[in-house]
């Protein structure tokens, strides 16, 4: 065989590799879009749809409530009915996040997504119907049924993430992310004034039907979660022989997914006998504690690190830097705009840098962030350019919140759990998650009336304290399950000592890695004493200033 011929067969395999490489990420994109639209783009855009007709629906209340009672409302009682329909999503939210563990255990990850549109398409014709028919409390059981709905959807990244190659885990996953923004983005986009904003607010509310519509045509033709099929469906073997070999070539194509197949046979093996364990059963697993705490710690934190106080002053923020009132909205899309960026960014990134250092960056951005605005808000009329550099502070913190905590958070459940402990571990996180949400929604307002611009103060306390444990705990990248939790209980016995050694004991760290986190505590603690004395200082600045 000549030179010539050698060369042209090298071609010939690199060519025909490429695309079957193209043909296995085309369908794993596809499976990303279809998972995706009636999953997290569903959360993200529930969560917004209600901000933008809230004077027309409250305008609705107050003249439904005339017409039966021949009496305008009490601005008490439309505030308790507003407030019902805002929050009341919430308490959907956990109990869809409650129950949609137990679906994805019995109906498999596809068949809970796609019996979650039925929820989507409920709420779309209570909330469509409420106006024709003037009764507003249908407007409550929609916000509910949309709560359900986007409690279960969070179970898309447990479906991404086990269909997903170890390579390419951490970049799909953020599919999630990347669809949260993007439901943000339309609804910011749709629900301006020009648009749906105002007159047509009940065909804005039943528009989630669509995504719902959208998944329901074209989800039933992706194959079932391989991983589900072999491990959760294995007790029946004709039904994981029949179907998991055709769903494992689908997403890893027919030459690539011998690897993915050993690793998911492993796995098997070791969870013969052993059911799907229930949410109470982790707390009693002690190999899972560390695992739990640091579920409890990030999803606490995504909601509790002044992502929502920033959309709160976001407004504020734009008054002073001089845009006019009625431009204002499309500010805030840009502030969508700029979360969805940054989601597609760290999509990027995620498997370069790893999952730490994300979450840990994204974390540490935000802290100076939240001295900068407190600094900038402190000192607003002070100057003409410091309302642009509070403009600079909004958007950079959403920059560094859609990079780290924001993306990364939601792949760490299906990275830290095996397959039997996972559907539990989804639903004790979504929990969490829907109560912090709940929690920071009650006392967010008493926080920000008590402390004013002080309240970033805070969050930055609470974002330090979340860059300093995620130091410590394992990577997640490019590691199997099983490899991973090995990697975490063997860390773990170790971790506590380890802090204690480097916070009191800095002579007795041994290397230089032990010394630099005895640093990193070490300057922790002396950075929040001096964040508890921040406020008097700045007053005492500000008045100097003022006189």
């Amino acid at each position: 065989m000549n030179n010539s011929s050698i060369v042209f067969l090298l071609v010939y395999l690199l060519c025909t590799l490429s695309r079957a490489l193209r043909a296995v990420l085309k369908s794993l994109l596809l499976a990303i879009c279809t998972a995706g639209i009636g999953g997290t783009f569903q959360y993200g855009y529930n969560i917004s749809i209600i901000n933008a007709p809230t004077k027309a629906v409250q305008n609705f209340i107050n003249q439904t409530w005339t017409e039966r009672y021949n009496t305008e409302i009490s601005t008490q009682v439309l505030t308790l009915l507003w407030s019902t329909i805002v929050s009341i999503f919430t308490l959907g939210g956990l109990v869809g996040a409650s129950v949609g563990g137990t679906l994805a255990i019995r109906f498999g990850r596809k068949g809970t997504l796609l019996f979650n549109n039925t929820f989507a398409l409920l709420a779309a014709l209570f909330m469509g119907l409420s106006y024709p028919s003037g009764t507003f409390e249908l407007l409550i059981i929609g916000r509910f049924l949309t709560g359900v709905n986007a409690g279960i959807s969070s179970f898309q990244a447990l479906y991404i993430g086990e269909i997903a190659p170890r390579a390419l885990r951490g970049a799909m996953a953020m599919g999630t992310s990347i669809f949260i923004t993007g439901g943000i983005l339309t609804v910011q986009v749709i629900g301006l004034n020009e648009l749906l904003g105002k007159e047509y607010w009940p065909i804005l509310l039943s528009t989630i039907c669509i995504p719902a519509i959208m998944q329901l045509l074209t989800l039933p033709w992706f194959p079932e979660s391989p991983r589900y099929l072999l491990i959760d469906r294995g007790d029946d073997e004709c039904y994981a022989l029949c179907h998991f070999l055709s769903a494992l070539m689908w997403f890893h194509g027919p030459d690539k997914y011998h690897g993915e197949k050993e690793d998911m046979e492993r796995e098997r093996v070791s969870a013969i006998g052993i059911k799907p364990k229930k949410p109470w059963e982790l707390f009693t697993d002690t190999s899972l504690r560390w695992q739990l705490l640091t579920r409890f710690v990030i999803h606490t934190s995504q909601q509790l690190n002044g992502i929502n106080a920033i959309y709160f002053y976001a407004d504020y923020v734009f008054t002073q830097a001089g845009i006019p009132a009625d431009k204002i909205p499309y500010a805030t899309v840009g502030t969508g705009a700029c979360e969805c960026i940054t989601a597609l960014t760290c999509g990027l990134l995620i498997e370069s840098l790893g999952r730490r250092a994300l979450i840990i960056g994204g974390y540490s951005l935000m802290s100076v962030c939240c001295i900068c605005f407190t600094i900038a808000l402190t000192f607003q009329e002070s100057s003409p350019w410091v309302p642009y550099l509070s403009m600079i502070c909004v958007f950079a913190f959403i920059l560094s919140f859609g990079l780290g905590p924001g993306g990364v958070t939601n792949i760490l459940t299906t990275e830290m759990f095996t397959q039997t402990d996972r559907p539990a571990a989804y639903m004790i996180g979504g929990s969490i998650n829907w109560i912090a949400f709940f929690f920071i929604g009650m006392i967010f307002p008493f926080i920000v009336n008590g402390l004013k611009q002080y309240c970033f103060l805070v969050f930055l306390v609470i974002c330090c304290l979340v860059a300093t444990y995620i130091f410590v705990v394992p990577e997640t990248k490019n590691k199997t399950f099983w490899r991973f939790r090995a990697s975490f209980t063997l860390e773990r016995s170790s971790l506590l000592p380890m802090v204690l050694r480097a916070l009191y004991c800095p002579h007795r760290c041994k290397t230089h890695t032990q010394y630099t986190k005895h640093c990193i505590i070490k300057g922790f603690i002396i950075s929040v004493y001096l964040c508890m004395n921040v406020p008097e200082y700045l007053e005492m600045l500000n008045q100097k200033i003022s006189l």
